[in-house]
């Protein structure tokens, strides 16, 4: 594996593997000595297992980490306990030559460790040391607006560092929450289910991974499978989840766009959508159609992205009603679902 990381690593002139470490004790001696720009973490190593080499990094030297993960249920549970405790981003662990998806892993391996490298890093506000977290400031207590909600759907999308972001939005969000919620978060299909089970157990409102053909409701939040779309259909006068198949040739499953395009074309001024951290620009047509019906769109800020790049191809095309740090996402959404 280390072998293999490093071979896909170098064949950008700009990378440059510096060591690799057997486990997690040799692996913390290293980035002491070398101090990388970026480190790549097994979770499963001999001596110090990964999310052990994780919480030493972020409070003694934090940096990017993207973390190797099995794709098992029990690998999505670590790499999220890994993001939460300050990884930025993963990689798929199978990567067999004979993989049809091995040139896309490649690619996004490279995209994703130049791209991290660039932005100013700093660890999760639970590991900094006690003495810096006065600098920063809580999370705004999310109140609710007087007058009427005029939108109650709000479609996410989201990729590169993801989890932490919505974990942040959500907890943070009132239980009896006026409108239903649909995330594409960019996963795979083995992470999906653990990732709606650690959301619904931190939230007070309800998370779910979407099942097809499910009516849709308030005050429930529905994840997209990975490897499939998720889809807002209006039957009759009901509004009803949906998962499904097709696009098969979209760059991403599940994809902000279908998604976000759903949401515009079924309820139009009655959505709002909202772009999180990641790479790329998926969510931009989707956003583009949603504010042609009168729907309203809100974007991460840069400063507290992990990646500016979804959010950026929004606010570049001046589709953003708002530029919303994460902390005051959640008090934005809500504040957005009421008559101005």
């Amino acid at each position: 594996m280390r072998k293999a990381l490093s071979t896909m690593l170098e064949k950008d002139p700009e990378i440059k593997v510096v060591a690799t470490g057997r486990n997690g004790e040799e692996g913390l001696d290293l980035i002491r000595k070398l101090q990388p720009d970026v480190v790549t973490l097994d979770i499963e190593m001999p001596r110090m297992d990964g999310l052990t080499a994780l919480r030493h990094i972020m409070m003694e030297m934090p940096r990017p980490v993207l973390m190797v993960s099995s794709l098992t249920t029990e690998g999505a549970e670590a790499t999220l306990k890994a993001m939460e405790l300050g990884a930025v981003d993963f990689i798929p662990k199978q990567l067999s030559k004979v993989s049809l998806d091995i040139v896309r892993i490649e690619e996004s391996l490279r995209s994703k460790v130049k791209e991290v490298a660039r932005r100013k890093f700093r660890a999760p506000r639970a590991m900094r040391p006690a003495a810096r977290t006065a600098e920063t400031r809580a999370p705004a207590q999310v109140v609710r607006p007087s007058g009427r909600v005029v939108r109650d759907v709000v479609a996410v999308g989201v990729s590169t560092g993801g989890p932490p972001a919505v974990q942040k939005v959500l907890s943070g969000l009132p239980a009896d929450f006026p409108a239903g919620i649909l995330i594409a978060q960019h996963m795979p299909a083995a992470f999906t289910g653990p990732f709606a089970k650690r959301l619904d157990s931190v939230s007070k409102v309800t998370v779910k991974e979407a099942e097809d053909v499910e009516p849709f409701k308030p005050g429930t939040v529905y994840i997209a499978p990975g490897g499939k779309h998720l889809v807002l259909a209006v039957r009759g006068s009901r509004m009803e989840v949906r998962v499904v198949e097709e696009p098969a040739n979209a760059l991403y499953k599940p994809s902000a766009n279908v998604l976000i395009e759903s949401a515009a074309e079924s309820t139009g001024r009655r959505a709002l959508g909202v772009i999180l951290t990641g790479m790329g620009n998926d969510g931009l047509e989707g956003i583009r159609a949603l504010k042609a019906r009168g729907g309203r769109a809100l974007a991460q800020n840069d400063a507290s992205c992990v990646v500016f790049g979804m959010p950026k191809a929004i606010v570049d095309a001046n589709l953003a009603d708002e530029v919303v740090d994460i902390d005051d996402m959640a008090q934005s959404i809500m504040k957005n679902l009421y008559a101005n």
